[in-house]
C-alpha cells in the first residue's frame, strides 16, 4: 500500500512538472515578445514570434521530461524483475 502511494505521488509530481513547464515556457516567451515589441515598436510581431518559441520550448520540455520519466520507469522495472525469485 505504501509503495502504491509513493508511485501515485511520483506520478502526480511528474504531471504537475509537465504542466508548470509548459505554462512557464509560454509565459516567458510572451513576456519577452511583449517587451521587445514595446522597445522596438513592432507590435504584435515579436509577441507572436516569441509566443511560438515559447510553445515550441514547452513541447520540447515535455518531450525531455517524458523521456526521462520513461527511462526511470524502465530501470525501476528492470530492478524489480531482478529481485523476483
Amino acid at each position: 500500500m505504501a509503495e502504491d502511494r509513493r508511485e501515485l505521488f511520483k506520478s502526480l509530481g511528474f504531471l504537475s512538472s509537465v504542466g508548470i513547464s509548459m505554462v512557464a515556457s509560454i509565459l516567458i516567451g510572451m513576456a519577452m515578445g511583449y517587451y521587445l515589441d514595446i522597445w522596438l515598436g513592432t507590435t504584435p510581431w515579436m509577441l507572436l514570434i516569441f509566443l511560438g518559441f515559447g510553445i515550441v520550448s514547452g513541447f520540447r520540455n515535455i518531450f525531455i521530461l517524458t523521456r526521462r520519466e520513461l527511462k526511470r520507469q524502465s530501470t525501476q522495472d528492470e530492478d524489480t524483475h531482478r529481485d523476483l525469485p
